[in-house]
């Protein structure tokens, strides 16, 4: 079993650990993980061999939601990822999009979450060019980490008011 650091890599480790076959890669911030992540995540993995997560650095984050994100930094948010059995590897890369370390690692499958259109998926180009697969597949209802975080930022309203 690994350590959960040991599965922390960026792109050229992964790439000298052959890490090839029928592997898996999705990405996103997973900022509040949540069972609607843990969900796709499972699912993602039961698409192939290996499971690799782009996670989107501190920076990046900031840029594509906003100066008061993420909640949790990129070494906890990998860490927490890196804990689940359905994930094998997770990358931070810094880019607003994973498109050049999707081109990096080369899957066979890449994966993004029903809010996604096939077409409108960063590296399916890449991904179909060399023979693979691209998948947007249903989210479990009901779970947001902008809705966690609304709630939580409620929540301290009302008890400051209080």
């Amino acid at each position: 079993m690994h350590n959960t650091e040991q599965k922390i890599l960026n792109a050229e480790d992964l790439r000298s650990r052959g890490v090839t076959g029928d592997m898996v890669f999705t990405n996103g911030c997973f900022d509040i993980l949540h069972p609607g992540h843990v969900d796709y995540l499972q699912r993602a993995r039961a698409m192939g061999s290996c499971l690799v997560v782009g996670l989107n650095s501190d920076a990046s984050v900031r840029r594509l939601k906003g100066p008061t994100r993420p909640i949790n930094d990129q070494h906890s948010r990998a860490r927490v990822l890196a804990a689940l059995a359905c994930v094998d590897y997770v990358v931070i890369f810094e880019e607003d999009t994973p498109y050049e370390l999707i081109k990096a690692v080369r899957p066979k499958v890449l994966v993004k979450g029903g809010d996604w259109s096939v077409d409108k998926i960063v590296g399916r180009d890449l991904v179909e060019r060399d023979g693979g697969k691209v998948f947007s597949i249903p989210l479990l209802g009901g779970y947001s980490t902008t809705a966690i975080v609304e709630r939580i930022t409620a929540m301290h309203r009302t008890q400051n008011h209080e």
